[in-house]
């Protein structure tokens, strides 16, 4: 739910200080957050010191919560966001995939259709069965545990699970062949998203962040990003707007060809990855929230000294929350993932 406006610096605690962030509220500093999901937030050091590892937690409620709490016990970031792939979705509407291995996210081995009339023959979600249980029980979990640190639930965006159904270039080929079809199709998805969405809140999310990384404006161009990745990406947001809850949407490559396009999306707060300046996006996106974009590839082969440097340079950028700019690798060292909260609360007290 939405937090008063009164502000008091002493009194703010993580979830108050990121809804805050999300809704251009006074803070006291940048919270860190990590989402989760696509933008994945579990490492291999976190499976060592928590004791549980994938791919046995993708399936059980309550690994799935200790190893997303490990996060915040651990001084990695200020949140806890699962489930821990983009694939979840997809699975239950008729997707194969694999759970993958203690380094590897789950994927998809087998398309649930060959041409976008298949839709029709696709299942609903069902928010009783499968992983979309597990994630929704773990969000149960972590809620009652504590209250005060904010729930992240993801949501994989709907060109990207539509691409997940069905072989990427066969689908964005359909896109300008069949966009009646496709419009069928997508409106299917992102109804079954939406519903996911919402059961996620009920559960006890406080942010519903979604992550498109196949609706890039790199691959679609600004007509058919505005025409599919857009209009769909606001159809979900329109639907969840009475809850309240933060938002969030991530979309990877360049966005010099789309600003204006994406200024058009309606989330809370927009997210980039490492490639896009934040003084451009700053520039171009004058009054949104901006989240990101540490880089992924230097919080895993980089040193807590690169990191901090990274984290500076972004916050110097007007940036208002900060995060890993596409999740982490799994063979991130836990001393490069905690330097940048360690960065962040270093540099709040330097200025208090």
């Amino acid at each position: 739910m939405r937090e008063e406006n009164v502000f008091n610096e002493s009194a703010l605690n993580e979830r108050q200080r990121l809804l805050r962030a999300l809704k251009k509220e006074q803070v006291d500093r940048p919270p860190v957050v990590c989402p989760g999901g696509m933008m994945n937030m579990i490492t291999t050091d976190l499976m060592e010191i928590s004791g549980v590892r994938w791919p046995q937690a993708h399936t059980d409620a309550q690994m799935m919560a200790e190893l997303a709490y490990a996060n915040y016990q651990n001084g990695c970031f200020e949140n806890v966001g699962l489930p821990f792939d983009m694939v979840a979705e997809a699975e239950q509407m008729g997707a194969q995939i694999t759970l993958g291995s203690e380094c590897i996210e789950p994927h998809v081995t087998g398309y649930a259709m060959s041409e976008l009339a298949d839709f029709r023959k696709l299942n609903p979600l069902d928010m009783t069965r499968g992983r979309i249980a597990v994630a929704l029980q773990a969000i149960r979990i972590l809620k009652e545990r504590d209250p005060n640190i904010p729930i992240i639930g993801n949501i994989t965006g709907p060109i990207s699970t539509a691409s997940s159904l069905m072989e990427p270039v066969k689908f964005y080929k359909a896109l300008k062949k069949n966009p009646e079809e496709a419009d069928a199709f997508l409106t299917f998805v992102t109804t079954q998203l939406i519903r996911f969405a919402r059961a996620q809140i009920e559960a006890g999310a406080d942010v519903i962040s979604v992550a498109d990384p196949s609706g890039t404006g790199e691959i679609l161009g600004p007509k058919l990003f505005e025409r599919y990745t857009g209009k769909y990406l606001n159809l979900f947001y329109d639907a969840i707007r009475d809850t309240q809850v933060g938002t969030i949407c991530h979309i990877c490559g360049q966005m010099k060809s789309v600003y204006k396009e994406m200024d058009k999306v309606k989330s809370d707060a927009l997210s980039f990855d490492s490639i896009v300046p934040m003084r451009q996006a700053r520039m171009n996106l004058k009054d949104r929230v901006l989240m990101g974009n540490v880089s992924t590839y230097a919080l895993e082969f980089g040193d807590p000294a690169r990191v901090a440097i990274l984290t500076r340079e972004i916050g110097k950028s007007s940036t208002d929350i900060i995060a890993p700019a596409c999740g982490l690798g799994t063979k991130s060292p836990i001393v490069n993932i905690q330097a940048i909260l360690k960065t962040v609360r270093e540099d709040a007290k330097l200025h208090a």
